[in-house]
């Protein structure tokens, strides 16, 4: 089954947004053993299979109107010994699946710290790069939820932002892809508008105790 947030991030794409009405909205992980918190305007969602009592949530502060995002939420989400991501930009964009596109599996590029990262909470990653095999400029494409694909890059030099970011768009099929960035990234975040990602909502994920041990 797909994961029910994929068609709320559809949906938002296209500019039918979640009710801001201020409450959350409970889903299952946002893939296998991972959990997310994903706050729209006005109202968020909390992925996790390993629910508290909403009563005890919303007396740590959770709601739609950014306290989903409270740490004490986080942490009560993830437990004590749980592991939990740093809050990110959620981005949206579209792919544009050219024939010839910059990018190509680089296997090779399998143990680079973006790639590690990634495979702890997206699915089937797969690293791409450029022709040259010195370029350590790296493009992530794994699976969020509901399957769609989620991105990630990693430049080696100041600059490149941008067009990584465009070319990996040229190097997907035309269908919904996702990015996040730290907000704090600024040059990063910066490269994705310009490379034509959207600002979409904030997630924040997190590996319960019992995932994270394992």
């Amino acid at each position: 089954m797909r994961h029910p947030l994929a068609s709320v991030l559809r949906a938002a794409a296209v500019g039918r947004w979640p009710a801001a009405d201020g409450g959350w909205t409970a889903l299952p992980d946002w893939r296998p053993g991972v959990g997310a918190v994903v706050a729209f305007t006005g109202h968020a969602y909390v992925c996790s299979d390993r629910q508290p009592a909403r009563e005890r949530l919303e007396t740590l502060g959770c709601n739609g109107f950014g306290g989903a995002t409270l740490p004490a939420v986080a942490m009560e989400l993830a437990g004590p010994h749980g592991w939990i991501d740093c809050l990110d930009v959620l981005l949206i964009a579209h792919g544009r699946g050219l024939q010839a596109p910059a990018l190509r599996a680089r296997p090779d590029l399998a143990d680079h710290p973006r790639a590690v990262h990634a495979r702890l909470t997206r699915g089937e990653v797969t690293t791409f790069g450029y022709a040259d095999p010195h370029r350590r400029d790296v493009a992530t494409v794994g699976q969020g939820p509901g399957d769609l694909p989620m991105i990630g890059v990693e430049v080696d030099e100041p600059g490149r932002g941008s067009r990584i970011f465009a070319d990996v768009l040229d190097l997907l099929p035309p269908d919904l892809v996702l990015a996040s960035v730290a907000p704090g990234n600024a040059r990063s975040l910066r490269a994705a508008l310009r490379a034509g990602f959207g600002i979409i909502a904030s997630v924040q994920l997190f590996v319960p105790a019992a995932e994270s041990d394992g």
